[in-house]
């Protein structure tokens, strides 16, 4: 057992959230518990995480997308409320690590899902990205690992025949981080979620685009801070997968 405020204290410091300017409060959202045994973890809030992870008995959800987005109308709407109401039938807490999270060099998503590819780390790409070089690999045997890693089949947008041994990783939504990536040298950007223009942008600057789902390249960060947190406080931990085809 450990306090909540330890924990999160901890979590805030670890991945230096006072550096990324933020569309939602990070750390602590919903206070719960003043004590955790548990920890579940989720890539995204939602009423049914939440309630599995009250049958489960934690006390702290630590999710990579939070409550209360600023675009979002500062209201409690059916969603919100039954949010929240989940989260108060088992006094938990929630903590949520966005951009931070993407950008943490070891736990974060972009290093997580690049190691899990066998890419080795050689900087850092736009605002939280991970600049990454391989083994010269087609574009057809890398995606062919992103789907045994991600578990779904990826969008390619080919940039013609060129082999990859640059690799720009950026998950989630960076599909507009091509054209950046194209400009660097890099040989194919790995996120997930394309933009319209990609596919144009892919063919004419002869750069591959792989997207392999928002919330699929999204999942091993907060899997890996949860793993973290609880060596560290002698806690227990699940991930709850919550499907979510985009």
């Amino acid at each position: 057992m450990a306090g909540r405020n330890e924990i999160v204290g901890y979590a805030n410091e670890l991945l230096e959230i006072e550096r990324f300017p933020e569309f939602a409060p990070q750390g602590l959202q919903v206070v719960g518990s003043a004590e955790v045994t548990t920890i579940a973890c989720g890539v995204s809030c939602s009423r049914e995480l939440f309630e599995r992870a009250v049958v489960l008995g934690a006390e702290l959800v630590l999710v990579h997308h939070g409550l209360f987005w600023r675009n979002e109308p500062l209201v409690v709407d059916a969603r919100l409320r039954g949010r929240l109401e989940a989260l108060f039938r088992g006094s938990t807490s929630l903590a949520a690590y966005h951009l931070a999270l993407d950008a943490h060099p070891t736990l974060g998503n972009n290093a997580q899902l690049a190691a899990r590819l066998g890419a080795l780390p050689a900087g850092p790409f736009g605002g939280v990205g991970r600049g990454c070089t391989l083994d010269p690999v087609r574009v057809d045997e890398l995606a062919a690992r992103v789907a045994e890693v991600v578990g779904r089949e990826p969008l390619v947008l080919r940039g013609g025949d060129r082999e990859i041994r640059r690799l720009a990783v950026s998950t989630g939504a960076a599909g507009h981080d091509l054209v950046q990536a194209a400009h660097e040298g890099y040989d194919a950007l790995l996120t997930g979620e394309p933009e319209e223009p990609s596919a144009a942008t892919a063919r004419e600057l002869g750069i591959h685009l792989i997207a392999a789902g928002h919330h699929a390249t999204e999942q091993f960060g907060v899997q890996a801070l949860a793993a973290h947190l609880a060596e560290r406080f002698a806690l227990e931990w699940t991930y709850l997968d919550v499907d979510n085809p985009v």
